[in-house]
């Protein structure tokens, strides 16, 4: 089970590949934070954008994980636009359920 709730026939060979990889990290909580930005995000991403968000694919998913929740500072080389998106996509500043 793939969790991806997005078709790839619309992209390109290396936006499948990403797509792909964002939601086959081996942690299934961070399959789940980069599989669905990457569902939202990937057609929409200019080449740079894409190539950062293929170097945080690569980051490993303990490092990630903690970076994203705050526990460790975030490397000044991964602190990209793209990062901060990722970031912000999955940021809840209010109860899911009212």
């Amino acid at each position: 089970m793939s969790g991806t709730t997005r078709t790839s026939a619309d992209l390109d060979p290396r936006r499948r590949r990403t797509l792909f990889r964002a939601w086959h990290r081996g942690i299934r909580e961070m399959d789940l934070i980069m599989g669905r930005f990457a569902d939202a995000e990937i057609g929409a991403l200019s080449e740079e954008e894409l190539t950062q968000f293929e170097a945080l694919i690569e980051v490993p998913d303990r490092d990630l994980f903690r970076w994203l929740t705050g526990e460790d500072a975030t490397p000044e080389n991964y602190d990209t636009a793209v990062y901060r998106r990722l970031k912000a996509f999955h940021r809840h500043d209010a109860p899911i359920h009212n």
